[in-house]
């Protein structure tokens, strides 16, 4: 069997940590050695799509980009399940599968090996313990997955401030409006308590359009579901809307998700 060339591939979020990790690697291997890799999941903010073509404008190499075609919505309705912190079908078909399409290409169709970084930081190592478990059970061959965040920069490297500073360009605007992470313009079903609470704060109308989508699920397939859980129970955004308006959001966005943003 031919040998593969290795080819380094950032898993491109939108976030600056993936920015960041992109950045160097492209500085070590080489343009023509790597690739920016986005699964777009249509649901992403504008301003997302600006950060990331101003940071591919300033590496110097174009985004290569793959799309299932639906949304996150599209995908409960196909298969009948609503996506939930725990279990997130919208990440499973629209990133990991994209993902694996792409892989399985790169090797059969360009005999390409691909290795995969993640803007992953050190707070997040469970994460990263989890897709390196992933990528090693890979269908056909493991893939090699890369974390230089946790491995090789500094732990007190300010990527945001690098990037502004230094790169002048912008942050995408949903860290200034207090999310911890871009995803898919804060209705990423994998957000908790807290998440939903600064959703609703800061940007009402996508928390509207949130709780709009769960009610119509619910209403379609006759199912008492939620994308939060409380006492192990399902708990309809409609419901925790009523606790914020009526208790006032402010207690709400200071307790803690354990919850992880999908990849």
């Amino acid at each position: 069997m031919t040998e593969r060339k290795p080819v380094h591939i950032a898993m491109y979020s939108g976030g600056a940590s993936s920015a960041y990790v992109a950045y160097q690697m492209v500085q070590m291997y080489g343009k023509e050695n790597c690739i920016l890799f986005f699964t777009n999941t249509l649901w992403e903010d504008d301003d997302n799509y600006r950060f990331m073509d101003e940071v591919a404008e300033y590496i110097g190499i174009e985004i290569t980009e793959r799309i299932d075609g639906r949304t996150p919505e599209e995908v409960f309705f196909d298969s009948r399940f609503l996506g939930n912190s725990r279990f997130a079908k919208c990440s499973q078909e629209l990133k990991v599968r994209q993902t694996i399409l792409f892989l399985e290409e790169l090797r059969d169709e360009h005999q390409l090996e691909p290795i995969l970084y993640f803007g992953i930081g050190p707070h997040e190592a469970h994460r990263a313990e989890n897709l390196t478990h992933f990528y090693e059970h890979y269908p056909v061959e493991p893939v090699e997955t890369r974390f230089p965040m946790i491995d090789t920069f500094r732990e007190d490297v300010d990527v945001k401030a690098i990037i502004e500073e230094e790169w002048g360009i912008k942050l995408p605007r949903m860290y200034e409006l207090g999310f911890s992470h871009a995803n898919c313009a804060g209705r990423c079903v994998r957000g908790g308590f807290q998440h939903y609470a600064q959703l609703y704060s800061v940007w009402p109308d996508q928390y509207a359009l949130q709780e709009e989508m769960e009610e119509n699920f619910r209403s379609e397939f006759q199912k008492d579901v939620s994308i939060l859980k409380k006492d192990s129970k399902p708990f309809t955004l409609r419901e925790y809307r009523e606790i914020l308006e009526r208790d006032g959001v402010e207690s709400y966005l200071k307790v803690p998700d354990d919850t992880v943003p999908c990849v």
